[in-house]
């Protein structure tokens, strides 16, 4: 069990942690585009919060504008920094994570070069999981029967679509609009949702995801894989798929090259033992 940040960003070569933290498994991974000659502008990151909680986290730097990778780095250690400094002061970890996300979209603005980045957390609290949702990476929990009992909302034109049922999840996958994101931590009109604090149940999986997941793989071919097994082997049938359409393109299949961060976690099962009748 570690106590430590888990920080994994701006790598050239795919990264991967596997660790316990938090009182659960986690597995972490990270890799450029396939296509990319620069940075991976994602950032992915696992932060204690005490003994019995820890703070999940996936950036991804905005594609096209300048410096996408120092903002995603500026934003999670930002938030970092907001929380040890809470933590010292026994705060409400829900008033940490908003206080720590308007440090990081303070600390991305004042960089002053117009860069910016999505931010997507999971808080789990003891059996408690509950998200905050600044753009289009993507939160789920997952139960053993591939059960979706949670998931964020993209922040961008095809994702309210899909939220008012105007566009089927399928058609958002290939839409011409797909790349488009509407909320980003660097403005000054950012927005925080804050989704309901959820009771983990034994089994339950949870993944935080960028885009160059869910633009490129089906959200019930992510289900499938994740809902059982070992979380490495499902870490590495997952960003495999995505990998591979991102090289091959096909008319029936997303292709969208992308950098790629996945975060999967899961709490222990502890089966509870029983009393035979007449004993104590």
């Amino acid at each position: 069990m570690t106590d430590e940040t888990i920080l994994l960003a701006g790598s050239v070569e795919p990264d991967q942690v596997e660790t316990s933290i938090g009182g659960g498994s986690l597995v972490a991974y990270t890799c450029r585009a396939p296509d990319k000659t620069i940075d991976n502008e994602d950032s992915v990151a696992a932060i204690p919060y005490g003994p019995d909680a820890v703070v999940l986290v996936v950036a991804d730097g905005a594609g096209g504008l300048p410096g996408g990778r120092r903002a995603s780095q500026t934003a999670v250690r930002s938030l970092q920094e907001s929380l040890d400094v809470a933590m010292s002061e026994t705060m409400l970890l829900r008033t940490a994570i908003l206080n720590g996300i308007d440090a990081a979209n303070d600390a991305v603005r004042a960089l002053g070069n117009g860069s910016a980045t999505t931010l997507t957390i999971v808080t789990i609290e003891g059996h408690v999981a509950r998200s905050y949702q600044v753009g289009d990476s993507e939160a789920l929990v997952v139960g053993q029967r591939g059960h979706i009992r949670a998931q964020t909302m993209a922040h961008s034109p095809t994702g309210f679509a899909v939220e008012a049922g105007m566009l089927d999840v399928r058609a958002a996958l290939h839409h011409k609009e797909r790349h488009l994101v509407s909320n980003f931590i660097g403005t000054e009109d950012m927005r925080i949702d804050m989704g309901a604090g959820i009771r983990l149940n034994p089994r339950d999986t949870v993944l935080l995801a960028s885009d160059g997941l869910t633009d490129n793989v089906h959200l019930r071919e992510i289900t499938e894989l994740i809902r059982k097994g070992p979380l490495a082997d499902a870490a590495r049938a997952m960003t495999g798929l995505a990998r591979r359409r991102m090289t091959v393109e096909t008319i029936h299949q997303p292709s969208k090259p992308d950098d790629l961060s996945v975060i999967l976690f899961r709490k222990p099962y502890r089966k509870v033992a029983r009393l035979e009748p007449g004993r104590d």
